[in-house]
């Protein structure tokens, strides 16, 4: 049940972001279509009180509790920059707006860019992991070797991204030079 909700959140998001988008640009009805955007965190609350009540009635913990918790983190930490990525799309390709900003490509810009990024993975990653241990501490004294097992992967997904932001702040790219560029 929990591995079904989880797909019907994920696709209940998109669908969402799309009517509400659809609505703000296309229908010319901004109000609503913020009112359907917001809508989007009811999907993540349901998920979340699902998952506590199929713990609360005695299921044991396992990756699905586990998935579930990882995956309301990525909502915290990823859904507001992906609702703001597809809405300045949405708005040029529909409404005139101007085209989206690319990303710098060198130097202390990319590094910033990178740690800007590494920020919501680690808000994410962090926010999975507050809510892994509530599981445990509701659990108790079960198995909770998968709830565990997750925890690992948040911090090596934190590990990571450190990894890569800090790697752009250590070797910043440089752009290449107009003499190597015309040879």
């Amino acid at each position: 049940m929990i591995v079904t909700l989880i797909v019907v959140c994920e696709t209940g998001f998109w669908i969402l972001l799309a009517a509400g988008l659809g609505l703000r640009y296309l229908a010319r009805m901004p109000r609503a279509g913020v009112a359907v955007l917001l809508l989007e965190p009811v999907l993540e609350l349901v998920l979340l009180i699902a998952t506590a009540i199929d713990l609360r009635n005695g299921a044991t913990a396992d990756w699905k509790h586990g998935l579930a918790a990882v995956y309301l983190g990525f909502s915290v930490g990823l859904g507001h920059s992906t609702v703001k990525w597809a809405d300045r799309r949405f708005a040029h390709r529909f409404a005139g707006g101007p085209p989206p900003v690319k990303p710098p490509k060198y130097g202390k810009e990319r590094a910033v860019h990178e740690w800007r990024t590494a920020g919501r993975w680690i808000l994410a990653a962090v926010v999975a992991l507050g809510l892994l241990q509530c599981a445990v501490w509701y659990v108790g004294s079960g198995d909770i070797s998968s709830l565990r097992n997750w925890q690992t992967k948040m911090l090596l997904v934190i590990g990571i991204n450190l990894a890569i932001a800090g790697s752009y702040t250590l070797w910043p790219k440089e752009e290449p030079s107009k003499e190597k560029t015309n040879a």
